[in-house]
């Protein structure tokens, strides 16, 4: 496994411009992606496709606050899952796999930031856009418990296993 990393804070929202709700644990389905314990309502982007479930690094997400020269809370980015110790960039990320606690996440892409990001601070989207700091888009490959303190492997897809970090 090319890159070891920690689950620092998971999250959902339950519609479009939901407030996200952060947790201590979740389970990561195929069907549902981050599904909230006790209420078990599961993220609304949670349904089958490339968008399942959102990961950003706290690395990224601290260059950007830095950029815009502001400390703004990780939930502003309306990622599921937040991870410590790792550097997702560029390309080759497609097709890297995630382990995180039980569960098995594809890398589909860079979450491109949108306005939405705009409306939570100006600035924001261009501040998240070099470097992949938005995060990753991911389908669950495979379901599984996630908790904050976890260990998230990073296991580059097969035809980028060389490429540089």
């Amino acid at each position: 496994m090319a890159g070891a990393a920690t689950v620092v804070a998971l999250a959902t929202r339950r519609k479009a411009r939901g407030g996200m709700l952060e947790h201590s644990w979740a389970t990561v389905t195929t069907a549902e992606g981050v599904v909230a314990p006790l209420t078990g309502g599961a993220d609304f982007r949670g349904k089958p496709g490339r968008r399942q479930v959102t990961v950003l690094t706290s690395e990224g997400w601290a260059q950007a606050c830095q950029q815009l020269g502001r400390q703004l809370p990780w939930t502003t980015r309306r990622a599921n899952l937040l991870l410590s110790g790792l550097t997702i960039d560029g390309v080759w990320a497609t097709g890297s796999q995630l382990h995180i606690g039980e569960a098995l996440l594809l890398i589909t892409g860079e979450t491109e930031p949108c306005q939405r990001m705009e409306e939570q601070a100006p600035g924001l989207r261009a501040a998240l856009t070099p470097g992949w700091r938005g995060g990753v888009t991911c389908r669950v490959v495979r379901g599984g418990l996630v908790r904050v303190g976890d260990a998230a492997l990073l296991e580059p897809a097969p035809t980028t296993a060389a490429a540089p970090h």
